[in-house]
């Protein structure tokens, strides 16, 4: 009875501190950073956790998310303005352009997006193609609403369905899915769902919200290249696509090769996203620096400039991950859970139900997944028969939707695309809800075939 009445106050308690750091934010005009510490905080001491610990969990989430998102930002933020500046970005927008047309450019933004995506983590995709959003936003006069929504959903929809990200590729371990197949019907059902949530929505609410970029970062990103002659195509997309390709490689040594191969512990360092993308950084001093007349001393201004917008960015980004860690170290999740096996409905709409509520819980997607697959994996064991791959996918899919103010994307999304709350709730937050629905009707379709 005791255990019963916990959970319920555990589960108010978050409902509670969301709504609090929400009008913190939007009421009383706090800065995410400190909303988010105080949010976390009151969670912590209310949801009866030891005083000792609380300061270290928010430590330990502070750390983890910015242990990997902040070399990540750092090292794609130099790169997108090495790609800005010589004039790279500009020669692919032309590209995209030229082969889709001025009238579907938003289509042009969103297959890059989902080509670029499949193996860059969605932060990584997000600061590498911002820089196109605006300059083609600029050349144009295209809302930046219509083209950013179509490249978000394309990186989004692969971000959650389609291995190697981490969140599909730990829910294959925990169900114990095959991989070739996963990445298969991932593809399936990402690519339709991307066109629906992107391009196609993206229009329409491009209407009421036509959107107006952060003027900074568009004179950092966006402004006309320091060299005359842009660099080729051919060579502009290798520099980019070299951390893909690193990346892909380490997917196939790991899939391909025995464990302890030679070849495979050397990819696994190298295909790292973190070594793929210094070495693709490291490159682009080359091609995008010294080939285009770029002297050494104006890189190294270059390279200083391009971090500083990004301090707040990176900052916020930390202390939602320590929100997060606060959610899970309470208990909150597990609560969840418990509540959703004991409603008996069909393994793969639970497992979307799971990883959504978590979701929507700790803003992260990668611990939706993790969690949601940890929570499910007993219940498939209970009834025979089910589809792994699709319960991957499914669960993957429930891990995207409802974005809000506990989610590191949000505020990414939110101060890149320079809107208020309101305005990304109504585009960012409403096409990732979109994309999960969306994408677990494919997934339901799909399980009447395979």
């Amino acid at each position: 009875m005791f255990g019963l009445a916990h959970d319920t106050f555990l589960l108010l308690d978050a409902v509670v501190t969301i709504i609090g750091l929400i009008v913190l934010i939007t009421r009383f005009k706090f800065h995410p950073f400190i909303a988010l510490i105080i949010a976390a905080g009151f969670l912590g001491l209310t949801s009866g956790m030891p005083v000792g610990q609380i300061i270290k969990a928010f430590q330990d989430g502070f750390g983890g998310v910015l242990g990997f998102v902040g070399i990540i930002l750092a090292l794609g933020t130099m790169l997108g303005k090495m790609m800005a500046e010589s004039g790279g970005a500009d020669q692919i927008a032309q590209t995209l352009i030229r082969a889709f047309g001025k009238e579907r450019v938003q289509w042009a933004m969103m297959f890059a997006a989902f080509l670029v995506g499949i193996p860059l983590f969605f932060e990584i995709g997000f600061v590498l193609l911002i820089p196109l959003v605006f300059i083609v936003a600029r050349r144009t006069g295209v809302s930046l609403i219509k083209i950013g929504i179509p490249l978000l959903a394309g990186l989004s929809a692969v971000h959650g369905l389609v291995p190697p990200h981490p969140g599909p590729l730990l829910a294959i371990g925990v169900f114990g899915a095959d991989i070739g197949k996963t990445i298969l019907y991932g593809l399936i059902v990402a690519l339709p769902t991307a066109i629906i949530a992107g391009p196609l929505y993206g229009t329409f609410i491009a209407k009421y919200i036509p959107g107006h970029p952060n003027q900074e970062l568009v004179d950092q990103l966006a402004r006309e290249p320091q060299s005359n002659t842009l660099p080729s195509f051919s060579i502009t997309l290798i520099t980019v696509l070299l951390p893909v390709f690193l990346m892909l490689l380490k997917t196939f040594a790991d899939v391909a090769l025995p464990e302890g191969h030679f070849f495979r512990i050397w990819m696994d360092m190298i295909g790292h996203p973190i070594t793929a993308l210094l070495l693709a950084l490291l490159l682009s001093l080359y091609t995008f620096g010294h080939r285009q007349g770029i002297g050494s001393k104006q890189i190294l201004k270059l390279l200083d400039a391009s971090l500083a917008p990004t301090a707040a960015i990176i900052l916020i980004i930390g202390a939602g991950g320590g929100f997060k860690q606060m959610l899970v170290t309470s208990g909150v999740g597990d609560v969840i859970g418990h509540m959703a096996v004991n409603a008996q409905i069909s393994p793969i709409l639970l497992a979307w139900l799971v990883a959504a509520v978590i979701r929507i819980a700790t803003g992260s997607a990668t611990v939706a997944t993790i969690t949601g697959a940890g929570i499910v994996v007993p219940v498939v064991g209970m009834i025979p028969g089910v589809n792994r791959e699709l319960l991957v996918l499914a669960t993957g899919a429930g891990s995207l939707i409802l974005s809000h103010v506990n989610d590191a994307g949000f505020w990414l999304v939110k101060q890149y695309f320079n809107m208020t709350v309101a305005e990304t709730f109504k585009t960012w937050t409403a096409m990732e809800t979109i994309l999960s629905i969306v994408a677990l009707g494919f997934i339901l379709l799909l399980s009447l075939v395979v």
